[in-house]
Parts: C-alpha cells; sequence; structure tokens
C-alpha cells in the first residue's frame, strides 16, 4: 500500500503522528509519502495545496489526514475540497459509536450508527460570489450526485441492517426534492427498507432515540452538521473518525478541527486519528490488523489512559504509546 501523510496544521502535526506510530506497530508493507498541505504552507508559500500536491496523492491508494487551519481570507483556496473534488471522494462516511470508559450526552452505550454524507456537491459546490452588500453560495444537487451517495448508503445497509433513513428539507428548500427522489428509487431497487425525516426533526430525535437507527444518508452541509452534534453522544469531536470514498481513492481524518488553542501542548485526544486508521485499514482489507487497533484502543481507554479533554491527564504520546504497548504484546514482540 502507498500511503500519503498529511499532518496539515495546528493538533494535526501531533495527532497523526500518533497514528502512524500505531500503524508502525502492525509491522505492515506500506510505502508513507509525507505530503505538506494547508495554512502554515500558505503563509510561506502563498499556496495552501498545488497542483503537485493533488498528483502526489493521486499517486497513492489512500490518504492518512491530520487538521486544516482555514483562515478568513477570501483568497485562500479551501484545501478539502480541492481534494475531494480533485480525488473525485464523493461519500463522507462517519460512523457514530460509543466507547468504552467514555460517557457521552446521554451517558447511554447503545447506539452504532453510520452517516453517509453527500461529499462533493450542496453548498459546499465551491460556487460562490461575496460582495460588500450581498453574497450568494450556489447549492448544487445533480441526479447523478444523489444517486452514487444514495448507492453507496444501500450497500452499506444491506451489510448491516438493511434499513436507511433519508435526511432532507424539501419542504423548503426545493432542489432537495431531486435528492429524495432519487434516495428512494435507489433505495426500493436494491430492496433496502427507507424512512425520510426532515433535517431539524432528524437532529432532535438523533439526540433523544439514537439507538433507534442504523445508516443515514444525507446532502453535504446537514451530514456536516449532524456528524458533528453527534460527537456529544459519543463524548467529543476527539473521538470522530471518518472516512472520504472515491471510486479510485480513499481519505481518512479525524472530525475535529486544528484546534489552534491547545496546538503545541502535547495534549491533542489522538483517538479519531486512531479510529480513523482503523477505518483504512478496513478499507483496504486488512480486517486482523483493523480488529488489533480496535481491541488495543478499547483496552487502553478502559484503563483510563485519556487526554485532559476526556477528564485525565495523559498525554497524546502517552496515549498512542500505550496503545502501541498492547499491540505489540498481542503479535509477541
Amino acid at each position: 500500500m502507498k500511503l500519503a501523510i498529511v499532518e496539515g496544521d495546528g493538533v494535526g502535526k501531533e495527532v497523526i503522528p500518533a497514528a502512524v506510530k500505531v500503524l508502525d506497530a502492525l509491522e505492515m508493507d506500506i510505502e508513507k509519502i509525507p505530503v505538506e498541505l494547508g495554512y502554515g504552507k500558505w503563509q510561506r508559500t502563498g499556496s495552501a495545496i498545488t497542483a503537485q500536491d493533488i498528483d502526489i496523492m493521486k499517486s497513492c491508494d489512500c490518504i492518512l489526514f491530520g487538521a486544516i487551519t482555514t483562515p478568513p481570507d477570501p483568497n485562500y483556496k479551501s484545501v478539502l475540497l480541492t481534494i475531494r473534488k480533485e480525488l473525485d471522494m464523493y461519500a463522507n462516511i462517519r460512523p457514530i459509536r460509543p466507547l468504552p470508559g467514555v460517557h457521552g450526552i446521554l451517558g447511554r452505550s447503545n447506539f452504532n450508527f453510520v452517516i453517509v454524507r453527500e461529499n462533493t456537491e450542496g453548498l459546499y459546490s465551491g460556487i460562490e460570489e461575496i460582495g460588500e452588500n450581498a453574497s450568494y453560495t450556489k447549492r448544487v444537487i445533480t441526479k447523478e450526485g444523489s444517486r452514487r451517495i444514495a448507492e453507496y448508503a444501500c450497500k452499506l445497509a444491506k451489510s448491516r441492517q438493511n434499513e436507511l433513513i433519508i435526511v432532507h428539507k424539501s419542504n423548503v428548500i426545493k432542489s432537495d426534492r431531486l435528492f429524495l427522489d432519487v434516495c428512494r428509487e435507489t433505495a426500493s431497487a436494491h430492496g433496502v427498507e427507507y424512512q425520510d425525516e426532515l433535517v431539524d426533526s432528524m437532529a432532535y430525535k438523533l439526540m433523544v432515540s439514537p439507538e433507534k437507527y442504523d445508516v443515514i444518508v444525507t446532502t453535504n452541509l446537514f451530514g456536516d452538521i449532524l456528524s458533528d452534534m453527534s460527537g456529544a453522544l459519543v463524548g467529543g469531536l476527539g473521538l470522530l473518525p471518518s472516512a472520504n470514498i472515491g471510486t479510485k481513492h480513499a481519505f481518512f481524518e479525524p472530525v475535529h478541527g486544528s484546534a489552534p488553542d491547545i496546538a503545541g501542548e502535547g495534549i491533542a485526544n489522538p483517538i479519531a486519528a486512531i479510529l480513523s486508521l482503523k477505518m483504512l485499514l478496513e478499507w483496504h482489507g486488512d480486517m486482523v490488523q483493523a480488529l488489533l487497533v480496535e481491541e488495543a484502543l478499547d483496552s487502553v481507554l478502559n484503563m483510563g489512559i485519556m487526554t485532559p479533554d476526556l477528564g485525565e491527564s495523559f498525554t497524546t504520546e502517552e496515549v498512542a504509546d500505550s496503545i502501541v504497548e498492547h499491540i505489540r504484546k498481542k503479535l509477541g514482540k
């Protein structure tokens, strides 16, 4: 496997090395290619991401990505939107499940759902007009974009409980009618049981009864908001991994941002980055190694080895080292 390693900005420079340390403990045959992207590079060179960076990432099988700081500068080119579009990674996958020893806002451990978010269209299409008195962002919903995200969600649903929730706001935003219709047609064609929910209603229901849901498919902005909100169920954004999947490439990143307020202090939670690594291994078909990472992580959390955001005092490096130690013991090292 050829893997691009992108630390990015802020705590990305701490959590990605922690995840790579865990990856190295698995002793796999992986060629790691470092790629510098982000705000720091933009400050130094005037470009946050270049065509050469894109070519390097396209030459790799997948990408392990940290976090990016986005300044309020209209000339700054969004790194994430650029990567998603250039590599056509149309499906954003965010699993929401409880972790041992960590309590979310409801104090429950009986939920396990996945948000499948369309990743290249909607309000993140990048078509904008910024003016002094008025600014506009164009929301793009296409039949093909809706179809392929629905196809992915249905495939995932059939591997789980064969149930799909389609989230939209077509009662107000008429472009959502196309998304809803295509998702319904696709689910019917695949024999997947489905229901639809308005996004505001879905937000409420996820906070009240998350155990009732399994696979949720929605548009770009709604998926972004619902998945971040769902971090409260797990215990924080520092615990949420994600995958960006395309037909040829895949990109794995923690959901949290660059957290400049704690960057450099050595206390950033590496759990989301390490769980993103687990998703990467699963995507590549390395199921044994993925399970080993999950077992090691669960063991460390059960021992209370956690960063300050979870109420303990361990550093980023100490959490990663504990996971590595567990893996080495399992491998007889």
